[in-house]
């Protein structure tokens, strides 16, 4: 299988560490914002193909599909040029800023029939499977999520601490992986919604802190704080309260509620999430059928997001 990745920034680097490990793909096109920088990320993973130009990578007739690691607000009409194209597409968290962009997304992947996938991560660590597999089992019921997504981010910088093009966002990227989580491990849909933000950043535009609160059809609530401020441990941590036990996710470890240290190191081929994610997107295109976060799927997540942003305070 031959890969065009776009994005030769830090998440589109972990996605060329992850795709490196999976037998039969190759990654014959990397698209980037300078052409300088994404040639030597180019050289470090050997692809022989470079440019800013994402149509120059689709016009390229042996590539079967691309992941899209590009700024937010390029997310949808990127997808959407990649399926024109015929290609299957990967794009990375969110799928899109708006409502009416992901659902453009959604329909036209059930026009074409092509896989579309977008990169919910938190569907694929281990930390979180261990417990989903638990739910599914029968043997946890979660009663509540309480989440913390913190970050030091006071300028536009990405995770290498390198200036950011672009201005990423608490609501329509990162809550997105909390708002989907909880639909996806309680496996039912948000009812009821309500947020609150903090003053808008006077350079970026953007609120810097925020507050969420949701509930469940079935009762079960999720509480997250979002932060751009906290001059602490980065990253977000999530807390299921179950009815058999309380159990901590830090990205890819997991932890009982008395921080004792869980061992999912069996729990899949990986100990990293995104290249759970990539194996789950291969084996998708080459079994023909929808991916384990195929964009219809976390469609929900952007409807609960727009409701939230039309009723911030």
């Amino acid at each position: 299988m031959k890969v065009a990745l776009a994005g030769a920034g830090a998440f589109g680097i972990k996605h060329l560490e992850g795709l490196a490990k999976i037998d039969g793909v190759e990654v014959v096109s990397l698209i980037g914002r300078e052409l300088g920088k994404t040639q030597e990320v180019a050289a470090r993973f050997r692809i022989p193909h470079a440019t800013t130009d994402l149509a120059a990578s689709l016009a390229i007739k042996e590539v079967d599909a691309v992941i899209l690691c590009t700024p937010t607000q390029m997310h949808a009409a990127q997808a959407i040029a990649c399926m024109q194209a015929g290609k299957h597409v990967q794009v990375e968290i969110p799928l899109a800023d708006s409502l009416a962009d992901a659902q453009a997304v959604v329909n036209l992947q059930k026009q074409t029939g092509l896989v579309a996938m977008c990169g919910h991560t938190r569907r694929f660590n281990p930390s979180h499977q261990w417990v989903r597999k638990r739910i599914v089992k029968g043997e946890i019921r979660i009663l509540q999520m309480d989440v913390q997504t913190f970050f030091f981010r006071r300028t536009n910088m990405n995770a290498l601490g390198q200036p950011r093009s672009w201005t990423d966002h608490l609501l329509w990227h990162h809550a997105a992986h909390t708002v989907d989580l909880f639909q996806y491990q309680t496996g039912q849909q948000v009812v009821v919604a309500h947020a609150i933000q903090g003053p808008i950043h006077p350079a970026l535009g953007i609120a810097m802190d925020m507050s969420i609160q949701l509930k469940s059809a079935a009762g079960q609530v999720c509480t997250l704080s979002l932060s751009f401020n906290n001059d602490g441990p980065l990253g977000t941590f999530f807390r299921y309260i179950c009815d058999n036990g309380t159990y901590i996710a830090r990205y890819d470890d997991l932890f009982d509620g008395k921080e004792a240290n869980i061992d999912v190191s069996r729990v899949d081929v990986s100990m990293n999430g995104i290249e759970l994610q990539d194996r789950e997107f291969v084996a998708a295109i080459r079994e023909r059928r929808e991916p384990n976060g195929g964009v219809a799927q976390v469609l929900p997540c952007y409807r609960t997001l727009h409701q939230l942003e039309q009723g911030m305070g």
